[in-house]
C-alpha cells in the first residue's frame, strides 16, 4: 500500500487553494471531540427533526459533534434553538450554487479547518439508522480511512427500496465502480459514509474543486480512494424508505441519466486532479 500523508492538519497553502462555495455559519459551539457527523439537508421538513431526535436517542452527540449543512431550506425545519436543544453543534448554510457535492465541500472544509480527525456523513432524510454511527467511528479510530454503509452485505437491511433503484445499484453502479476502483463495493450510491481527515487532505485527492457540484463527489471518492491505497471497508447498515414515499433528490429519467454520466466519468478518471500521477494497480490494498 502507498504511504499516507504525514499530517491531518490543513496547511495554509491548502486552504488558500480550496474552492469552497459561498456559505455562512449560522452557529457553531466549537469542537468537543475529534469526530463530527455531517448531515446535508434541503427542505427535509419533519424528516430532519425526526432524525435529529434519533441521533439524540442514540447519544451520538456524546461521541461526535453534529453539524448540519443546509442547501437553502425554506421550510422552517431548522429552527436554531430547537436544533441546539437537541444536541446539534453547528449549522452551516450554503448560499452559493451547486447541490450535494457543493454542500459537502462546505462542510468538509469547515470540519478540516476545525481540526476534526474523522468525518461521518449521513443523509438528513431519516432513511438511515444512526445506531450504527459508533461502529463507523470505531473503524476510523482503528485506522480505516473510508467506510461505506451497505444495506446489501450480511447484517445489512433494506426496506421499501424502489425496484429500479435496487437493480441499478446492484447491476450497474456498484459493479462499474468496483471494476474501476479495484475494491469490491456493493452500495455505492449511499451517502452514509465515514472518512479520515488524511484521505480528504491528500493532495492526490483534491476534493475542494468546483468540478464537484452535484453528485460527483460520492462516485469520485469511491473510485479514487481505493486506487490511492487507502484502507476501505463496507459496514452493514439499515436503510428504510417510507411506504409510498421516496425522499430523494435524484428522480426522473434526467436525474438518473445524470447519475449514470457521473459514474462513467468518475470510473474513467475524469475527476482526477489535474496532472495527477497514475496509481498502479499493485499499490492498492
Amino acid at each position: 500500500m502507498v504511504s499516507m500523508p504525514p499530517t491531518t492538519i490543513a496547511t495554509a497553502k491548502q486552504i488558500t487553494d480550496w474552492q469552497i462555495p459561498d456559505h455562512r455559519s449560522v452557529f457553531y459551539g466549537g469542537r468537543t471531540t475529534n469526530s463530527c457527523v455531517v448531515i446535508p439537508v434541503v427542505n427535509e421538513g419533519k424528516r430532519i427533526r425526526n432524525f435529529v431526535e434519533r441521533l439524540e436517542a442514540n447519544n451520538i452527540a456524546q461521541l461526535a459533534d453534529i453539524i448540519i449543512v443546509d442547501g437553502g431550506s425554506n421550510d422552517g425545519s431548522l429552527e436554531i434553538e430547537w436544533l441546539q436543544f437537541h444536541g446539534v453543534r453547528g449549522l452551516l448554510v450554503k448560499t452559493g450554487p451547486g447541490k450535494l457535492s457543493a454542500q459537502l465541500r462546505v462542510a468538509y472544509a469547515f470540519a478540516l479547518k476545525s481540526g476534526y480527525e474523522s468525518i461521518i456523513t449521513i443523509d438528513g432524510n431519516n432513511k438511515d439508522d444512526p445506531a450504527t454511527i459508533p461502529a463507523f467511528l470505531e473503524a476510523l479510530a482503528n485506522g480505516l480511512d473510508f467506510i461505506q454503509a451497505s444495506r446489501f452485505i450480511p447484517g445489512g437491511q433494506q426496506e421499501n427500496t424502489p425496484l429500479i433503484r435496487n437493480l441499478a445499484i446492484r447491476l450497474i453502479h456498484a459493479p462499474v465502480l468496483s471494476l474501476a476502483s479495484g475494491y469490491s463495493w456493493t452500495d455505492t450510491t449511499q451517502g452514509y459514509r465515514g472518512y479520515s481527515a488524511r484521505c480528504l487532505l491528500d493532495e492526490r485527492t483534491q476534493i475542494f474543486r468546483d468540478v464537484f457540484q452535484r453528485y460527483e463527489l460520492l462516485a469520485y471518492l469511491s473510485y479514487r480512494l481505493p486506487r490511492l491505497g487507502y484502507r476501505c471497508l463496507e459496514l452493514p447498515t439499515s436503510r428504510s424508505y417510507p411506504q409510498g414515499e421516496i425522499p430523494t433528490k435524484i428522480s426522473g429519467i434526467r436525474g438518473n441519466l445524470n447519475l449514470l454520466k457521473v459514474l462513467i466519468k468518475a470510473s474513467f478518471g475524469a475527476f482526477n486532479p489535474p496532472c495527477a500521477t497514475p496509481v498502479p494497480r499493485e499499490s492498492q490494498q
